[in-house]
């Protein structure tokens, strides 16, 4: 990552409800913050990869999604029932990271903010 720019994990539903509008709603997020000149880490990206290659279970891409969110620097949840995206939160918070619960107040901090190279 460039100094200055944050990596923002996307949390929100995927397989509660429509998958197809849950994949969409996570993307578009993902582009609102590249957008606001910073990164995204969009789990539901995955989608596309076990629709072709399913050999993972939920527990196993629970585990890509914590590991991958331990490198970021901060997190969004989108709205919707998503027991995945809840723990998502959960270890963000006990990494001390920013939880951001909605994308305005995710890109409002972004839109003001510069990461401190090396800050959590």
């Amino acid at each position: 990552m460039r100094p200055g720019r944050w990596l923002v994990y996307v949390a929100g539903p995927y397989s509660h409800g429509d998958v197809v509008l849950n994949v969409r709603a996570a993307v578009l997020a993902g582009f609102q913050i590249k957008q606001a000149g910073h990164l995204a880490f969009v789990p539901h990206y995955f989608h596309f990869g076990a629709y072709l290659l399913p050999v993972f279970d939920y527990e196993q891409w629970m585990d890509v999604d914590l590991g991958m969110l331990r490198r970021c620097d901060a997190l969004v949840r989108l709205p919707g029932h998503s027991p995945g995206s809840d723990r998502e939160v959960e270890l963000a918070k006990t990494l001390g990271m920013p939880v951001w619960l909605s994308m305005a107040e995710c890109l409002n901090h972004l839109s003001g903010s510069v990461r401190k190279v090396g800050a959590a």
